[in-house]
């Protein structure tokens, strides 16, 4: 990412989008020097993407030739105009949530709900809380984010997000349950207070810069916070109040030249208003449902047509569209279909080697993960039999039984925090797979098998090993309570074939 001072923020703007006359641009915030950031400026695009490809799956995602979708990437390209460094391939997208919500995701696509667009009483609020979602992504705060969570957090990058939909709720979760359209399930777009103030500061500036009445920004959200309290509105819960918001954003307007007639709202506003009072919008509660998918009213990708979204789209999500089950919800299975008697045959992924009984199917994503399964053992609702591989590199290198041990631990952990209901079933057991140091640890939750319309309890089997090169690989097992001691000799039989390639 690259540093500005302040002559680099002396901007001139030439013919901004939507009208609106060239002037000179003065701002005061200087963008801090970028974070310890493991991400590569193509990894956090190529990533984020594979994000914003589950997004369409999961929400009600307007089609881009909405006029409401029209209007928001308009606004957006007058934003963008005026952004600062990097030039982001940053993408508008509108989705029907009547959360008062926006968030944009690393690498430039932003999602604006129909709830933020009513929730607005000017062009240049909504205008303000897009400038600082935009700042999030030029500082470059979730893939900051992310990093700092590698030295506690089971995932290794975006990319293995993926991977976690392929899971049920009792494993690692799924977007859909947990509730992707209000950020809920993308932990990293969960900001500091931090964070907030420079996202304030900088959005105060794009504001500006722009054309808009600056302090559209603050109003935005003491607007928010007036109508629905501090926890009344899921933007608040991501974006938290650093404190004296309206003082340093008042100080940071202060530093800027007075201009005499700023945009503040436009008839094109007053119009996409009442678009989105007109439009449908979804509670979370029904997003989750996914009736939606059926009406023929949204996107299944950017820049698609408003279509029927195929059931299948939405079943294993996944980077690489596991084949794993595609069931509607998830049955206990009879014990002749877990494979206990099949012949093992073995996968050969992209680093690793591991056998699984023949009748099984397996669901591969692009980043080197596999969900191996019996048939029917997975559906919509996740994994209820099978196994997880997958891998991740911690901050501090794995290379001795220590390490290893707090490795476990800390994926163990971020397991129990992701899902409700999860807990440790015991300690962490030291092991050797094919001469490799490995550890063992038996967790609980709940199964997204279903008897007599509740979850049953599920029993989980997490075994790491190290690798050469520091990271670890993790192998998950997954079977309903009263499946696991039938199913613990193949575990055992798959865990002691795992080879490190």
């Amino acid at each position: 990412m690259l540093r500005y001072g302040r002559a680099a923020r002396l901007v001139l703007i030439a013919g901004m989008m939507l009208g609106g006359a060239a002037e000179r641009a003065w701002a005061r915030f200087q963008v801090p020097p970028p974070c310890k950031n493991s991400f590569s400026i193509e990894q956090e695009q190529s990533e984020g993407a594979k994000v914003a490809a589950e997004v369409f799956k999961q929400m009600p995602v307007l089609p881009d030739n909405s006029p409401l979708s029209q209007y928001v990437r308009q606004l957006g390209a007058r934003l963008v105009a005026v952004t600062p460094g990097y030039r982001w391939p940053f993408n508008f997208h509108v989705v029907a949530s009547d959360e008062i919500n926006a968030f944009a995701l690393p690498g430039g696509a932003m999602f604006v709900n129909v709830g933020a667009i009513r929730a607005a009483e000017t062009e240049a609020q909504l205008a303000g809380v897009m400038a600082h979602e935009l700042s999030h992504v030029v500082m470059r705060h979730s893939t900051c984010n992310m990093t700092k969570q590698q030295s506690v957090g089971t995932w290794a990058g975006l990319g293995q997000i993926g991977a976690a939909i392929l899971l049920g709720n009792g494993a690692l979760g799924s977007m859909a349950t947990q509730g992707i359209g209000m950020a809920t399930g993308l932990g990293f777009l969960r900001m500091s207070r931090d964070y907030e103030k420079q996202a304030d500061l900088l959005g105060t500036d794009i504001l500006y810069d722009a054309g808009y009445d600056p302090r559209g920004l603050p109003q935005f959200f003491e607007t928010i916070q007036a109508k629905y309290g501090e926890g009344g509105a899921q933007l608040l819960s991501d974006h938290p109040n650093p404190g004296n918001r309206m003082t340093y954003v008042n100080a940071e307007i202060a530093t800027l030249p007075r201009r005499t007639n700023p945009r503040v709202t436009t008839t094109e506003f007053t119009q996409a208003r009442d678009l989105s009072n007109k439009e449908k919008a979804y509670n979370s509660k029904e997003v989750e449902a996914g009736a939606w998918r059926q009406t023929g009213r949204y996107a299944l990708i950017a820049g698609g047509p408003a279509q029927v979204i195929p059931v299948a789209a939405t079943k294993s999500g996944g980077s690489g569209g596991s084949s794993a089950g595609t069931q509607e919800g998830a049955l206990r299975l009879p014990k002749d279909a877990l494979g206990l008697s099949d012949k093992l045959i073995f996968y050969n992924g992209r680093s690793f080697s591991i056998s699984y009984p023949s009748s099984w199917q397996k669901g591969e994503g692009k980043d080197g993960s596999v969900a191996l399964v019996p048939q029917n053992g997975a559906g919509d609702t996740g994994i209820a039999y099978g196994a997880i591989v997958d891998s991740t590199r911690l901050q501090n290198p794995v290379s001795d039984a220590n390490s290893l041990a707090q490795a476990t631990a800390a994926i163990a952990n971020q397991m129990v925090q992701q899902n409700a209901g999860m807990q440790q079933a015991g300690g962490v057991s030291p092991m050797t797979v094919n001469g490799r140091l490995a550890n063992a640890v038996e967790l609980r939750g709940k199964s997204p098998v279903m008897s007599n319309g509740a979850q049953v309890a599920e029993r989980d089997l997490l075994v790491t090993i190290a690798r050469p090169d520091g990271s670890v690989n993790y192998i998950i097992f997954v079977a309903p309570e009263a499946d696991y001691q039938a199913l613990k000799p193949i575990f055992s039989s798959m865990a002691q074939s795992f080879r490190v390639r």
